[in-house]
């Protein structure tokens, strides 16, 4: 009877020295990270080179092996299950069988690689049928990547259980990976990668080849986008731009649909095309059950009309008032008819996983083509080598057959024939053969592998015509080993080879984009789709905006009557008229000396008649205050010129501030603090200064002061400011500030009166003397026109050259345009003349300069339209983007 050792301690048994204390802490994180790299390496990410995970390359291969090709008869999926599970891939036949139907969906992959027959499944959610009922075969382009994999091209390995060998990577001629992306969650980390254009990245991969140091940037004219095989619409490319640079971004993806009219009049939203990867059936139960909770408004029925043979077809039936635009927007925020992707390019590279942008991943692939194509060279020379040194043997032997059949009958069995055929030296005869094979070869020995060849050799290959092909063979057969022993040699050559089998697979398996790419505001410069070209920006006094181009102001003689401007209310009046370029950037301050920023592509264009939108539909104006100045910056992004520049401000009452542009240069939509306003006062005018320039301010009462800029300390936005001039009384105040420089001689001062009265005065007179002297800020300033009770009180100033033209907008309505050059210069104690006449009661709102344009006409009086006519518009009563705010348009009925 054995004795039972089981309550034997480990000391009684002699297993002491087998027992190895170990650290609880240390075996669980090693146990950890073997189990993390194993999943990692084995199961959830791809290889950069073929682009497979090992279940799909185990499943290709193994069809491959039962010959499962594009040009034989379909086998039973079973089969193919049956087989991979038993030789390679032993974790359960549904990972196995659901690869394969993942394969074949031409709705998952944008490129299959299995041709499947029966149900594998569909768009509106149904599985696919069992393994016993479907069957399968190799697509043909799946074919290509399993090219070549026998002809040493790439590494084998052992499978599970060490009695066969499986590819370590398949030897692929296309870029799968990036061709139908791949997804999966490891052991922390995951990857999700899209699919892609076959035509758009062999063109990628073509122009790397080209040029090696080509960027992302350079590479995205080639693949431009993801391209699913449900097609939809990709919008925005910011995310897509991202992704192709570092590897990580997101995508989104709207479905495509279109507008049905009925004759009755009803309209239809039919769905065509689907975001990758959503489900028909579950789209269309999304969108009712929005409908019947009323979260999008407009939609009486939905329904999923969709089939094989019409395609893909939702039906959204629409309430006879609803818009079918805003319907489509609703949809696409509240329902997967638009869906976004995170895009994480993770693979598995040279054993380890990383992330991989755009050029990386053309860069691995090139590589690892670049290896195979080496691989197969030298497998291919080998085999030429031993073809040629058989075909040598035959030559020999086919010139001593008398010789060889006289050893081969005198030999007693076939090992001593060949030992006999191996000793024996032959002497070349034949001429030919003798040039073919080289006079070294005169007399030559046969060795073993050459003599058993000959006597395996049939009788037939004795006859004429089979010697000549011979001899034939073994010519082309020596150019095919001088061409790969170039091929191997010349790096270029090989790349050239990978270029042509490449255009091969393109001519072969190309295809158009199923997805469109729209892009949205985010991923385009509007600048760069807008023409630059000045504009005549107007704001009226009740705050409507809009920009009209200058050419529609013809220039007239000075006095004439104007042509009709805006169209305004009887009680609005333009107050504000700028010249701006579309592609600067306009700087709103508003009376209460807040900022906000607007590019001047972004103000709604309008005709010269036309009066424009509110400027609180633009921009985050509170209702209490309104656009009082406005500047324009043509370099607001520029660094040098924002800290070399500043903005002056003063206000009505003739505070005067300076502040640097640079803390002006960042815009924020709900505005920032520009100076902040004593209580009774207003913010009137901002300009831009270099920071040595001269500033002059005008008051009402028809006098002006000037002084250096430097006079005025820079501080920041939240500050007050300083006295620039002084102001007589409460009914006087600033009308306008200028900046001006005495050694530009060119400039004078344009001032206008309310009444249409104006002149130019010089900076300096005849004897070089100033005529406005330079003082200390903060002093009552000298007369710079003769106030009457004809001119009325001074209501602008500007500084102008005679290349310029004025634009004058009085509170009619009515504009004017004339060149700067016809108005008289003149002193500062006088009245000057008279530049537009004015019906009674009218008066200037705003002057403006701009430069002259030298292909218009003047135009006479009698072109100018009549100040009589009606410049009102009717009331609005619908509710569009022109209303302004409830409080606003309380004002105007009031």
């Amino acid at each position: 009877m054995e004795e039972n050792n089981s309550n034997l301690t480990p000391e009684e048994t002699g297993d002491i020295d087998r027992i190895l204390p170990v650290s609880i802490e240390t075996e669980m994180k090693t146990a950890y990270i073997d189990y993390s790299m194993s999943v990692i390496v084995g199961r959830a990410l791809p290889d950069v080179r073929d682009g497979f995970k090992p279940v799909h390359r185990r499943v290709l291969y193994g069809m491959n092996e039962l010959g499962n090709n594009s040009n034989k008869p379909y086998k039973k999926a079973a089969r193919i299950v049956g087989e991979v599970m038993g030789k390679y891939h032993p974790h359960g036949d549904s990972s196995i069988y659901f690869t394969i139907v993942r394969m074949a969906q031409d709705f998952t992959m944008r490129y299959p690689l299995v041709d499947g027959q029966g149900n594998f499944g569909n768009q509106d959610g149904d599985p696919p049928a069992a393994m016993r009922y479907t069957e399968v075969r190799l697509e043909k382009i799946a074919e290509a990547m399993l090219e070549d994999i026998e002809k040493d091209t790439v590494d084998f390995q052992l499978n599970f259980d060490d009695s066969l060998e499986e590819p370590a990577v398949l030897p692929t001629r296309i870029p799968q990976l990036l061709l139908n992306g791949s997804s999966g969650i490891a052991v922390g980390m995951a990857t999700n990668m899209m699919p892609h254009n076959l035509s758009e990245v062999i063109d990628g991969c073509i122009a790397y080849i080209d040029n090696k140091e080509i960027t992302v940037e350079e590479l995205m004219r080639h693949v431009k986008a993801p391209d699913f095989p449900t097609g939809g619409i990709i919008f925005g490319m910011d995310g897509v731009r991202q992704a192709m640079l570092t590897g990580r971004g997101r995508v989104m993806v709207r479905g495509k649909c279109h507008i049905e009219t009925e004759k009755s009049g009803k309209e239809k939203i039919i769905i065509t095309e689907v975001p990758y990867q959503v489900g028909l059936d579950a789209l269309t139960d999304k969108i009712g059950q929005l409908a019947s909770n009323k979260i999008v408004d407009g939609i009486s029925y939905v329904n999923n009309e969709s089939s094989k043979r019409e395609g893909i077809r939702i039906v959204v039936e629409l309430k006879r008032d609803a818009v079918s635009s805003v319907v489509i927007n609703q949809l696409y925020k509240y329902s997967e008819l638009q869906t976004s992707f995170g895009i994480n390019n993770v693979a598995i590279c040279k054993g380890r996983p990383r992330t991989l942008n755009l050029k990386q991943l053309i860069q691995e692939f090139i590589e690892f083509r670049m290896e195979v194509i080496t691989r197969r060279t030298r497998f291919e020379l080998r085999k030429a080598q031993e073809r040629e040194h058989l075909l040598k043997g035959y030559l020999i032997a086919l010139d001593n057959i008398d010789e060889v059949i006289s050893i081969i009958r005198a030999s007693a069995n076939p090992e001593a024939a060949k030992e006999n055929l191996v000793a024996a030296q032959f002497r070349l005869k034949n001429s030919q053969i003798i040039r073919l094979l080289g006079e070294e070869t005169a007399n030559e020995f046969l060795d073993e592998v050459q003599a058993k060849a000959i006597l395996e050799m049939r009788l037939q290959r004795l006859t004429g015509m089979e010697r000549d092909k011979i001899r034939d063979e073994y010519l082309e057969l020596m150019k095919t080993i001088e061409r790969l022993k170039q091929l191997l040699a010349d790096e270029g050559l090989r790349y050239d080879v990978i270029k042509t089998e490449l255009l091969e697979i393109k001519t072969k398996f190309g295809d158009e984009r199923k997805s469109s790419i729209e892009y949205n505001a985010d991923d385009i410069s509007i600048e760069d789709l807008i023409e630059e070209e000045d504009v005549v920006v107007t704001i009226s006094h009740l705050g409507y905006i809009k920009r009209t181009p200058v050419s529609e102001y013809r220039q007239q003689r000075r006095g004439g009557r104007g042509g009709k401007g805006v169209a305004t209310r009887e009680e609005d009046y333009v107050e504000h008229l700028f010249v701006p370029s579309t592609h600067d950037t306009m700087m709103f301050f508003t009376e209460k000396g807040r900022l906000f920023w607007l590019k001047v592509y972004e103000i709604p264009e309008g005709e010269k008649n036309t009066k424009g939108r509110a400027v609180q539909n633009l921009i985050q104006i509170p209702g209490d205050d309104k656009v009082r100045t406005i500047i324009n910056v043509k370099k607001l992004t520029d660094e040098e010129y924002v800290k070399n520049h500043f903005i002056v401000l003063c206000t009505r009452k003739g505070i005067i501030k300076k502040t640097a542009l640079q803390d002006f240069s960042r815009p924020r939509a709900t505005g920032v603090n520009a100076i902040t306003i004593n209580e009774g006062d207003q913010l009137l005018e901002a300009i831009v200064t270099d920071g040595n320039s001269e500033i002059m301010l005008a008051v009402k009462s028809g006098r002006a002061i000037r002084f250096p800029e430097e006079k005025v300390r820079p501080t920041g936005r939240g500050a007050i400011g300083v006295t620039g001039i002084e102001v007589d009384d409460e009914t006087d105040e600033v009308i306008g500030m200028i900046s001006v420089n005495k050694n530009d001689k060119e400039k004078t001062v344009l001032v206008v009166s309310e009444k249409g009265y104006g002149k130019r005065t010089p900076l300096t007179d005849e004897d070089g003397e100033d005529v406005y002297r330079i003082t200390n800020r903060g002093g009552k300033g000298v007369k710079t026109i003769n106030i009457t009770e004809k001119t009325g009180k001074l209501v602008g100033i500007l500084d102008v050259t005679e290349k310029q033209d004025l634009i004058i907008t009085c509170k009619s309505g009515i504009t004017l345009r004339t060149g700067v050059a016809s108005i008289k210069e003149a002193g500062r104690n006088t009245q000057g003349v008279i530049l537009m006449r004015l019906d009674n009661g009218d008066e200037i709102a705003a002057i403006s300069k701009i430069e002259e344009q030298e292909d218009e006409d003047a135009a006479g009086e009698d072109e100018a339209i009549s100040s009589t006519e009606n410049n009102n518009l009717p009331e609005q009563t619908s509710n569009d983007d022109n209303t302004l705010p409830d409080n606003e348009s309380q004002s105007i009925n009031n």
